[in-house]
């Protein structure tokens, strides 16, 4: 079998022979653990190897998984972090103390196990997972934060057996994989309360809270609600790129624990991730964790510069304001919306680019009828088509048009706006990605 000589031959066998959700959707897709075991066995059952953090969720666990490996690393300890999807470079995917996995590693590692995985057929996440875990062990990580991809009971992350837990929050995403009812998707979040490893639900919802409560007791594991226990305030908003946010205890009768927690993460979203972290780093000093205030205001304020963490209500100019934000599910776009109901601007121009496997119905109804759109397609198979989503806009009243790749949509839009506009880029990960 002939071996790959270069990173870039071996991205193309992954992409060419491992089926990927991130280009065709679904059909990558597997309903079971077997390959995932199959693939751990191969490599000596890597994840037992290391701690770890696992983090599932529809909207946030990406800010809050940076957030945490933010401040573990601020501690001093030696922090593997495993996200998805990646915007430019597949590496993003796998880093260390911030540091993406060397293409070397990447290289070598595909050629060793080349023919196994031509016998199994992994999906490429699958394959990830197995690479990520394995590079972890090698390097003897102290603890690697590992963000799950899609749902939970299935994912190929959830052969991990973490030191905690944690679920962000549960909203429509993915519904033909994972349930049609928010009590169904958090049943497949929830697949990843493993027993006795406490759990942290970062938002109280209603139709999601009971399944959480019931699968917590069944296990059993220790659960809590950190919207019950902290809330957090934006103190300040800073345009040149940074945010104050207050922390209390509400436990403790409002009780002010954080002053001016300084963050690079401006999205108001945030309001609700920085609860769910504060409550994670209470659970890891209970585990002998040292996670002290000036570690957690180092974390949080340094989680760009440290993780690298890129598409969160990112601002990309001042005048005229250009914002990039990965929202692209229903909930989502609600947060990016409420945060441009507080944003001053004359006039909003949004450049968008949907996938072809979302409800972008739900999306397009929530979207404001006076914007002016750029409606764009980026660059993977998934991508819906731009004449189909230009129509699919007309019927909700949003009206633009149409441009074959991202950047010329961007740069058209920047052509019509004012310094006092605000162009927003978004709709789909895949979309901010190439302009961040």
């Amino acid at each position: 079998m002939s071996e790959l000589k270069s990173y870039q031959e071996t991205l193309d066998y992954m992409y060419a022979k491992l089926p990927m959700f991130q280009r065709i959707g679904s059909a990558a897709y597997k309903d079971n653990l077997d390959n995932t075991i199959a693939l751990c066995k191969r490599l000596n059952n890597p994840e037992h190897k290391f701690k770890s953090i696992h983090i599932a969720g529809t909207n946030g666990k990406g800010s809050t998984s940076h957030m945490l490996a933010s401040i573990l690393q601020a501690a001093g300890l030696k922090v593997g972090l495993y996200t998805s999807p990646h915007l430019k470079d597949f590496r993003e995917r796998i880093k260390i103390n911030g540091q993406p996995i060397p293409q070397q590693y990447i290289v070598d590692f595909i050629n060793v196990h080349k023919a196994f995985f031509e016998e199994l057929q992994p999906s490429f996440f699958e394959m990830t997972v197995g690479l990520a875990f394995d590079y972890f062990a090698t390097q003897k990580v102290d603890i690697a934060v590992i963000e799950v991809g899609l749902g939970g009971r299935l994912d190929s992350t959830n052969v991990v057996t973490p030191e905690i837990s944690i679920i962000t929050n549960i909203s429509f995403d993915h519904v033909t994989l994972l349930g049609n009812t928010l009590e169904k998707i958090a049943r497949e979040k929830a697949g990843i309360i493993k027993p006795h490893v406490p759990v942290i639900i970062g938002e109280t919802q209603t139709a999601t809270a009971t399944v959480f409560i019931e699968k917590a007791k069944e296990q059993p594991a220790s659960l809590l609600f950190a919207d019950r226990i902290y809330t957090a305030h934006g103190a300040q908003q800073k345009w040149e790129g940074e945010k104050l946010y207050l922390v209390t205890d509400i436990e403790k009768e409002g009780t002010l624990i954080y002053k001016n927690l300084q963050s690079e993460l401006l999205g108001f979203y945030q309001l609700k991730n920085i609860p769910t972290v504060i409550a994670a780093v209470e659970q890891l000093n209970k585990k002998g964790y040292q996670l002290t205030e000036a570690v957690v205001r180092k974390g949080i304020k340094q989680v760009v510069e440290t993780t690298g963490l890129l598409g969160r209500w990112q601002m990309l100019s001042q005048k005229p304001l250009i914002i990039a934000d990965t929202g692209h599910n229903e909930a989502g776009i609600k947060e990016v919306l409420a945060q441009l109901q507080v944003t001053p601007y004359e006039q909003l121009h949004i450049v968008i680019g949907m996938v072809n496997d979302k409800d972008i119905s739900a999306v397009l109804e929530l979207l404001p009828k006076q914007a002016i759109y750029y409606f764009c397609k980026a660059n993977i198979p998934r991508a819906l088509p731009v004449e189909e989503l230009q129509i699919a806009a007309k019927e909700k009243g949003l009206t633009g048009n149409r441009y074959e790749t991202v950047a010329l949509a961007l740069q058209a839009a920047k052509n019509k706006a004012t310094s006092s506009d605000l162009i927003l880029i978004g709709g789909s990960t895949f979309t901010v990605a190439e302009v961040v």
